[in-house]
């Protein structure tokens, strides 16, 4: 063999090795995330700000909040889907070559509708458990009628509106909220 012949060989062994090796690493990588994936699948409770809210009750209290709270979800489940649904529909007819504003416009209020009947029954369920709770549990879940996740995981640190509205500078100079937030 020639000296040519040899460097192209060692050319090509070294490119089909360094395949090799980023196969392998993509393998393990991969393998890892998906079992990271199945565990958070078999884990029972999720992690967020309602694991925040409930982090200060006692075990069997959170259990029982738990257990209300998804029986809540799960009953409004079928209006969220409904709203999602027809804000689908109303997206579709919307993208039509001819606009068909008047269903267009009852899609979007049925849409509305069907999540603020899912809106209200989270919010009676939650009412109702809070009526089931302890004067410091119940302030402890409180957050919990919030509807922003931020809000919610501040009110749960305890960090207070300081923190969610920043003061702006107005024309006076003086502090003051600014609008729209």
């Amino acid at each position: 063999m020639t000296t040519k012949t040899l460097k192209l060989a060692l050319a090509v062994s070294v490119a089909l090795n360094l395949f090799a090796v980023a196969g392998g690493v993509t393998y393990v990588v991969g393998r890892d995330k998906i079992e990271r994936r199945i565990e958070e699948q078999r884990r029972g409770g999720r992690e967020g700000p309602l694991a925040e809210v409930l982090a200060g009750l006692d075990p069997a209290v959170r259990q029982r909040v738990r257990v209300s709270l998804r029986e809540t979800a799960l009953s409004a489940r079928p209006d969220f889907e409904a709203a999602r649904a027809a804000r689908r529909e109303a997206i579709a007819v919307a993208g039509q070559p001819t606009l068909d504003a008047p269903r267009v416009q009852a899609l979007l209020e049925q849409s509305r509708a069907a999540e603020m009947r899912g809106r209200q029954r989270l919010e009676t369920g939650a009412v109702a458990l809070l009526a089931t709770l302890t004067p410091e549990e119940r302030k402890a879940m409180t957050p919990l009628l919030q509807r922003k996740g931020a809000a919610r995981r501040n009110a749960a640190r305890h960090d207070g509106p300081a923190t969610q509205r920043p003061e702006t500078k107005g024309p006076g100079g003086a502090g003051q909220d600014r609008p729209g937030r």
